[in-house]
């Protein structure tokens, strides 16, 4: 039964998250996702933890993957914010190197 439940509100989380983002305007996007870039941390950490705690074959595989998807996310959200904010800098910025 505890499946079930589980599988429920994974469907309720998955249909949340794309109603949420799907309403979000495009110019709004990458900002609001380059200020979420501690989410992709903590689930990071949580696919660590649950790699720790993996026993079978199957359960570290699993968890080997959520790690490996986890960290491209967090690189990916770094990485778009400094796309991001390289759009903001001024030319005589960037001939200093970006230094303030």
């Amino acid at each position: 039964m505890t499946g079930i439940i589980a599988l429920y509100i994974f469907m309720l989380a998955a249909f949340t998250g794309y109603e949420v983002i799907s309403r979000v305007p495009v110019i709004l996007h990458t900002p609001l996702m380059s200020g979420s870039n501690f989410v992709h941390g903590i689930v990071l950490v949580g696919a660590m933890v649950a790699l720790g705690n993996a026993h079978t074959p199957l359960e570290k595989t699993i968890g080997f993957i959520g790690v490996l998807l986890a960290a491209g996310n967090v690189v990916g959200g770094y990485v778009s914010t400094e796309r991001m904010l390289e759009m903001f800098k001024t030319s005589q910025d960037k001939r200093k190197g970006g230094q303030a």
